[in-house]
Order: structure tokens, then sequence, then C-alpha cells
């Protein structure tokens, strides 16, 4: 099957693009193609394109590539709609469709269990009863630390 689509020329981070018909199956960097029909500079926005051969390649059945058919609809090569560049995942989808049961199933849960509801609320203060002694043991490390250093300081003072 054929199609047309951007070929990347030009030195680096200075992009220039050959519209080409190649072979779907080939490399478009293998610079094998069956023919030039246009070319496309996104820094300077020059656009040369033989509209005549690319209506001819159309009309054989060739399918753009998603960039080179919105550049065909901008220029009124081609009418119809541009293609969307970014369409969101279908993944991201379906996970938000499996999250939203799960909010409706957990106070299902709880209601008709209250001993689980006490366990999990005595979790709760253990979990916050053991972050306080944590955060104590730090605070008293650095007085220590100030104490020892109080008095070397003192004893320099006297010599």
């Amino acid at each position: 099957m054929l199609v047309i689509r951007l070929l990347r020329v030009g030195k680096k981070n200075q992009p220039a693009f050959k519209i080409v018909v190649v072979d779907k199956r080939r490399s478009s960097k293998s610079g094998r193609f069956l023919e030039e029909v246009g070319f496309y500079n996104p820094l300077t926005k020059e656009k040369v394109l033989k509209t005549d051969r690319i209506k001819y390649w159309l009309s054989k059945g060739v399918q753009p590539s998603p960039t080179v058919h919105n550049l065909l609809v901008k220029e009124k090569i081609l009418e119809g709609k541009k293609i969307p560049k970014h369409k969101k995942p279908k993944k991201k989808e379906e996970k938000l469709e499996e999250k939203k049961p799960v909010p409706e199933t957990k106070p299902e849960a709880k209601t008709p269990a209250s001993a689980d509801s006490a366990s999990v609320a005595k979790a709760t203060s253990a979990k916050e009863a053991a972050t306080a002694g944590k955060e104590e043991k730090p605070a008293e490390k650095t007085e220590t630390k100030k104490e020892a250093k109080v008095p070397e300081e003192t004893k320099s003072e006297g010599k």
C-alpha cells in the first residue's frame, strides 16, 4: 500500500521535510521513494506542493499520513476536517471507568461491619502515636548537639 508522508531532511535542529509517495512497509528514512510531491519547512512555514501530482496519487488510492492530511486540508487540496494531533489514549479512559465504581463499593463495605471501622481507627491512632514519637527523637538529638557545642565555645573564650 502506498502512502504520502514526510521525509525529514536538513541539519540537526533545522528540520525540513520532503513530501513523498512511498510504500508503507518501507522506512521513509531510506530515501527510496516513488515520487517527491512537495516540500515543507516548519521553521519558515514554507510549503511547496505539486497539487496536480498529489491529486493524481490520491485518485489512485494513496492514503496521506495524518500530518500530511492536515497540511493538504489547510492548503485546500483536500476537503474535510483536520485529524486531531493529540488524541487521548484509550488506556486512560479505561482506567477512569475502573476507578469510578471503587468509591461506590467502599461505603457499602464499611456500614455493615462496625468492628472493621474500629480496627481502622485503632490502626490510624497507632500510626499517629508512632509518628509523634519519631518526631520528638530527632528534636532531642539536635538539642544535645547544641549543648555539646556551647561548653567548647566557653573554653576557647577562657583561654
